[in-house]
């Protein structure tokens, strides 16, 4: 039987920084804006139907993004248990990571315009992206020192305000990304 060394703590960090930076060179290359194109960074935007939304650090769908963390540490301490925790949080990260450059291709952009509520989306900034991986490495690191319980909880509730917020949460953007639903679609974009 082999024995699996864990990276240390200083290796899964410059591990998660080069990933980040790899993430956004991937998205410059896709003709990504680096920040929103009004030339300020927001620590938080709040407006859903706005031009801004997915163009400063965090906003509503960051939270979608620690739910994300939360189903890698759980699918990954499922199927690679073996693996140490700073390793399947690289894993995580870079999984995350290619996520978000895939979220914002011209496929999946036009997706989110056409079958969702997100008519006005023109794909995430860097800087956005690197808010959603940030939040998607805590929602990881939540998971693998809280109580289950805590989690789960957590998720609910996440998921629970996002729907009476902005009338949008994972779940739905899932549901309405592989198959939309005129009604849901239509219940979304309410007042």
């Amino acid at each position: 039987m082999r024995s699996v060394v864990a990276p240390s703590r200083s290796v899964v960090t410059l591990a998660s920084i080069a990933i980040a930076a790899g993430m956004a060179v991937a998205m410059l290359a896709l003709g990504r804006e680096p920040w929103f194109a009004g030339g300020y960074i927001k620590l938080w935007h709040g407006a859903v139907k706005s031009a801004e939304n997915s163009q400063h650090l965090t906003d509503w769908y960051t939270f979608t993004h620690l739910i994300h963390g939360f189903g890698f540490y759980w699918v990954l301490s499922w199927v690679a248990r073996r693996m140490s925790l700073g390793a399947r949080f690289v894993t995580a990260t870079l999984a995350e990571a290619a996520w978000e450059v895939f979220e914002n291709t011209s496929f999946v952009i036009e997706r989110y315009r056409t079958a969702t509520i997100s008519l006005d989306y023109y794909g995430d900034t860097v800087v956005n992206s690197i808010g959603d991986l940030v939040a998607e490495m805590g929602g990881f690191a939540l998971a693998a020192s809280a109580p289950v319980w805590v989690t789960i909880v957590t998720f609910v509730a996440i998921e629970v305000v996002l729907a009476f917020a902005v009338r949008d949460n994972l779940a739905l953007n899932i549901l309405m990304l592989l198959r939309p639903i005129e009604a849901v679609k239509s219940w979304q974009s309410g007042p």
